[in-house]
């Protein structure tokens, strides 16, 4: 079995207490959080590497050197602050908090466990001053805390740290703007400028041009610096001290995965084929081991020359799982891994991956259609349509990390009569831009929206994921269909029917992961407008649900209420807004209670619309209540007591 082992907050202090050059302790406390991160990423199963190991060297110095915030204290109002905007580097963050003794031991063990350390930060875990993850919204949000320090009279700086793929977001442009306007002049940004985003390097994706003067013409005070050089990086941030009329904002050149030879841009991107493998994900054990002990023996090499004794390590056991023999640990229980990942240990992907069936179809449908045009947003691989790219060059538009844009451009190509297929995680496609989304719909145009990553699950990146309102919000318009596949096979339907036969605008909900089972549809079954289909059958109730996660804890429920002699009906209704009401009266008048499941929250799901429907009968809903859980699915799909067992225990008290 794999050993996972962190360096502990003594070892830190061990160093930090040593007689040696500052510079020099510093790049080597980065290091040992390289270590933790390292670490901690392998042992939740998923995370995002690159990003945190190349922004390090910067997050390190602020805490350790430039910010009085653990001297004056976390709650102080004079305090420092410094957050993250793209959030893909938390692991780092958090791994420099350990570092401090900030994060406890218990809580850093926990990343993407439920009671632990979210995905992307989260104001949950100690230490940090910003939610974030969804990118975009981090100067503006710096400044609005810059500002109250002003209005408040406080002292301390603001320090926010961005990507550099995230500067395709608008909503930066605007807060420069308004920043510079106000002469906000104790806001410092720095962005992590690593050249590289998801998996392409930007200029691939959509280039950010002569990023000195664009930022000068905004107002800003503008500096560039090697972001690995503390003696560099010292000097700049001396100097911003001496500006305080005027924002500032740092270009820091990094490398993506610093610190880890083989994870370093330069090189990954080669043994890639000119994608980047180590974005997010965590490592596989060979991958894991090699990284980890290069970064070990350069620590103990340093600490030689310091005179030091060679690291003390902690081990960091992996967590056990329940064993399969037990009904109620049938839930998904695996963390999830980059998709690239999955799909390497898969045998059989297309019957297990929605997202695979997706992109298979989509190409189906763009050799029959030429009028199909994708949009993506720095997605493709996630999104499973990257062989579309491959294949249709002149039909794929690459839009960046532009939700909003990317969204307005589909509604010029549907004027000029082409169909677009817009393509993004659900959270970020359906509710960012959620106006332009409202306005190209009332143009009476189609355009079909892909919104992947939709639901509770996987839980372990976050609430800024975890899309629990886009049914909602697409459900409110007035000529958009919504619906959601259950696997593979009712996916390839759904594409099919959305771009051949629906005459208004779709959206389809996909699971990013795969199923915990395979979802058996009937050998007959055909995707019939608003009609769901039986897929257990039972006589003293029924459960509609949707969607490869919550089908499968249905169904769970289902086989564990038989051994209790109770009868629950498990039906698959992947419409989610436009259902047949001659179809649901027939179905539902052969049971005495009835139930819905949704992987989503409780308002405005299908739910709602089904209760439209049964106006005379009392429907139970089972959703997604309060704010989402982070965890491993099964930590969350318990903790909202969705999981298969939970729905049992709950469906037999409500039928008594």
């Amino acid at each position: 079995m794999l050993k996972i082992s962190l360096i502990p907050v003594s070892e830190f202090r061990r160093v930090r207490e040593a007689p040696a050059d500052r510079y020099e302790k510093i790049a080597l406390i980065a290091d040992m959080c390289r270590v933790n991160t390292l670490a901690a990423v392998k042992r939740a199963g998923s995370g995002h590497l690159g990003s945190s190991l190349s922004a390090m060297d910067i997050v390190t110095w602020l805490y350790y050197v430039e910010m009085n915030t653990l001297a004056v204290g976390l709650d102080n109002p004079n305090r420092d602050i410094y957050f993250s905007s793209k959030g893909h580097d938390v692991p780092g963050l958090y791994a420099v908090l350990f570092s401090l003794g900030v994060i406890p031991w218990e809580k850093f063990l926990k990343l993407r466990r439920f009671g632990g350390m979210d995905g992307h930060p989260d104001l949950g875990v100690p230490g940090i001053e910003a939610n974030s993850g969804s990118l975009g919204m981090g100067i503006s949000k710096g400044k609005g805390m810059a500002l109250a320090k002003r209005i408040l009279r406080k002292d301390g700086q603001v320090f926010v740290l961005t990507g550099d793929g995230e500067w395709q977001e608008g909503q930066n442009y605007e807060a420069l703007q308004a920043a510079a306007q106000y002469r906000v002049g104790n806001l410092n940004v720095i962005m992590d400028h690593n050249k590289v985003q998801t998996d392409k390097l930007i200029p691939e994706i959509v280039d950010l041009g002569d990023l000195s003067r664009k930022f000068e013409s905004f107002g800003w005070y503008v500096a560039r610096c090697n972001g690995h050089d503390l003696h560099q990086l010292a000097d700049i941030l001396a100097t911003f001290k001496t500006i305080t009329d005027q924002p500032k904002i740092l270009i820091a050149d990094t490398i993506k995965g610093c610190g880890v030879s083989f994870m370093e841009h330069p090189i990954a991107l080669k043994s890639g084929h000119g994608l980047y493998p180590w974005h997010a994900g965590a490592p596989d054990d060979v991958s894991f081991q090699a990284g980890y002990q290069e970064l070990v023996n350069r620590i103990n090499n340093r600490l030689v020359d310091f005179g030091l004794a060679p690291l003390v390590l902690e081990p960091a056991e992996p967590e056990t799982k329940a064993g399969a023999q037990d009904l109620t640990a049938q839930s998904l229980i695996g963390e999830q891994l980059s998709l690239a990942t999955q799909i390497k240990s898969t045998s059989n992907v297309s019957d297990e991956y929605v997202a695979v069936a997706y992109g298979e179809a989509l190409l189906e449908m763009a050799a029959q259609r030429r009028d199909l045009v994708v949009l993506d947003g720095d997605l493709a691989a996630d999104c499973r349509i990257r062989d579309f790219e491959l294949e249709f060059p002149e039909r794929f538009i690459e839009n960046g990390i532009a939700e909003q844009d990317m969204v307005s451009t589909a509604g010029g190509l549907a004027r000029m009569g082409l169909l677009p297929v817009v393509n993004s995680f659900a959270s970020f496609l359906a509710s960012r831009a959620n106006e332009q989304i409202y306005n190209n719909a009332s143009e009476n145009t189609k355009i079909i929206y892909a919104c992947h990553y939709a639901g509770l699950i996987p839980a372990g990146p976050g609430k800024s994921h975890q899309s629990l309102r886009d049914i909602s919000l697409f459900g409110a318009l007035p000529n958009c269909l919504v619906l959601q596949p259950c696997n593979a096979a009712e996916t390839r339907l759904v594409v099919e029917y959305c771009v051949q036969q629906a005459t208004e605008n779709c959206a389809v909900r996909l699971a990013i992961g795969p199923s915990p089972r395979k979802i058996q549809l009937p050998p007959d079954y055909r995707l019939t407008p608003g009609c769901g289909v039986v897929l257990r059958e039972g006589q003293d109730a029924v459960i509609f649900a949707y969607g490869p996660v919550m089908l499968h804890e249905a169904l769970l429920a289902s086989e564990l209420l038989a051994e209790q002699n109770f009868g629950l009906a498990v039906v698959n209704l992947p419409w989610l807004n436009r259902v047949d009401g001659e179809w649901l009266a027939k179905v539902a008048q052969h049971y005495r209670s009835l139930f819905v499941l949704e992987d989503h929250a409780p308002v405005g799901g299908l739910g709602d619309h089904l209760l439209n429907l049964l106006s005379d009968r009392k429907l139970t809903k089972f959703a997604v209540e309060g704010y989402p859980a982070c965890g491993t699915p099964a930590e969350a799909l318990r903790y909202h007591r969705l999981d298969g067992a939970s729905l049992a225990e709950r469906i037999a008290l409500s039928s008594a």
